[in-house]
């Protein structure tokens, strides 16, 4: 089994203690979901928010959105499923929109790198949550 290092331990617990505040997960959540909305469907995003590379951008986008959804419900496995699906489908929507918004393109490339993101964040939130209840001492 691999050693865990004291900081990382405690960033975890630190971070899924906040998770046990499931509403402050979930506002949060609602306010990435009208952020990234807000950055995909306008016609030129503010360059600062820009990670450089386009799929690179829809990637932080929908990890964040997954590990929040994740936190948001970490007892239930059926509405994180529900979330990602979710969430897979606002990608496909965002897609769909952008064919009208000036200067965007609808692409299939960057609903998959919103897939690749879902599936990342939900395996950080799963890998946070597992190293938070490891039994290792407290620190």
């Amino acid at each position: 089994m691999a050693h865990k290092s004291p900081l990382v331990q405690r960033l975890a617990r630190a971070l899924t203690a906040i998770a046990t505040a499931k509403q402050v997960w979930r506002i949060l959540l609602l306010l990435f979901i009208v952020a990234v909305g807000y950055l995909a469907l306008t016609p030129i995003p503010p360059p600062s928010i820009d990670f450089g590379w386009d799929k690179l951008n829809h990637l932080v986008a929908f990890s964040t959105l997954a590990f929040s959804a994740s936190l948001s419900w970490p007892a239930s496995r059926r509405v994180r499923l529900l979330m990602y699906f979710m969430l897979f489908a606002y990608g496909g929507l965002i897609e769909v929109l952008q064919q009208f918004v000036p200067g965007r393109a609808c692409e299939w490339a960057d609903l998959f790198a919103d897939s690749v993101g879902i599936v990342l964040g939900a395996g950080m939130a799963a890998g946070l949550v597992r190293r938070a209840s490891s039994k290792a001492p407290p620190i």
